[in-house]
């Protein structure tokens, strides 16, 4: 039943975010259209359309919701202008913004900080990072954040993936594959975001290793951001506000009401994608992640140099002059 359940949100996210890359529904001057994901990270978007508060700061603007799988789908729908406003990691943010020639991509806010680890299958063996070689490791998406941390942190212990010579296997698959792949033992461990890690754990005998803020100073790190297209937030600076206040005020309901919270955002997966997650996944989950609207952007400069240590950002260098909005002026950070 558990792999069903998976198996459900993984195609209801995949037919939408087909529907997304074929073309640029729902469009118009009265329309705001934002991505986001079906992770306990995302609560922000999820609690905030629920409960009407983005609706509420709108006003007549209509707000027109989209599921992704993973931030560099969602990175692809900005420049295909299929979505205006994504939550993604730190990884597809900063790549969109340095891949693109005209910088598309600003970050509005953060969404959340933490809330990933590395989880290791009852049967793995592995102990330490000593006991790596030879392993099957799984990630989201390819330049995705846990697979950029992932692969930062192989580097950092004097390891490397078995595609660039290394003796690490690393699987790039969504996460309720991750989940599938886990269940036949078909991988060692996984670097998934919540609320997958504690399915991982609870469900089926998983063990963190560690939750990745351990691995970052003040254990905080920029998990989550608000993006939005350049030319939008310039075209549309008063929607862009008015989201970026929506956005605050629910990220403080939602730190004031955990339980409800919970209650919400299963209602949407129920809803939306035809399957909940156990109460308990979300308590424990929500309780390994902080919801906040700060971007913590030390940890975005340090993304940066990760992901360009791996060969994601190009051979030309790279700057993040003007990847952090400015009401009026997109070249200086908050």
């Amino acid at each position: 039943m558990r792999i069903i359940i998976a198996a459900a949100l993984l195609v209801a996210a995949s037919a939408i975010v087909a529907g997304l890359l074929a073309g640029g529904a729902d469009s118009g001057e009265d329309t705001v259209r934002v991505a986001f994901f079906p992770n306990i990270g995302h609560a922000i978007p999820v609690v905030g359309l629920e409960n009407g508060v983005f609706a509420s700061g709108l006003g007549n603007t209509t707000i027109s919701a989209k599921i992704f799988d993973s931030g560099p789908q969602a990175i692809e729908a900005l420049f295909a202008d299929s979505i205006d406003l994504a939550y993604v990691g730190p990884g597809p943010a900063i790549n969109g913004f340095i891949k693109s020639s005209e910088k598309k991509v600003v970050i509005l806010a953060g969404a959340a900080s933490g809330g990933a680890s590395l989880v290791l299958h009852p049967d793995s063996g592995i102990k330490s990072v000593d006991d790596f070689a030879g392993k099957r490791i799984a990630a989201p998406q390819i330049a995705n954040t846990q697979d950029v941390s992932l692969r930062h942190y192989l580097s950092e212990n004097g390891l490397n993936s078995a595609e660039k010579g290394g003796s690490v296997y690393v699987i790039n698959v969504p996460n309720p594959d991750i989940y599938t792949l886990f269940v036949k033992g078909d991988i060692d461990a996984a670097w998934a975001p919540e609320p997958w890690a504690t399915i991982l754990v609870d469900q089926l005998g998983g063990e963190r290793m560690f939750n990745e803020e351990e691995l970052w100073p003040d254990g905080r790190f920029a998990s989550v951001l608000l993006v939005s297209k350049a030319s939008y937030a310039q075209e549309n600076p008063d929607i862009i506000l008015e989201w970026i206040e929506s956005h605050k005020k629910t990220e403080s309901w939602i730190n004031e009401h955990p339980e409800e919270t919970r209650m919400i955002f299963n209602r949407y997966m129920e809803q939306e994608l035809g399957s909940a997650f156990p109460d308990d996944v979300i308590d424990a989950a929500l309780s390994n992640i902080e919801i906040t609207s700060d971007p913590i952007t030390e940890s975005v400069d340090e993304f940066a140099k990760r992901s360009d240590s791996l060969g994601y950002l190009g051979r030309h260098g790279y700057t993040l002059d003007g990847i952090f909005y400015q009401p009026g002026d997109n070249t200086e950070a908050p």
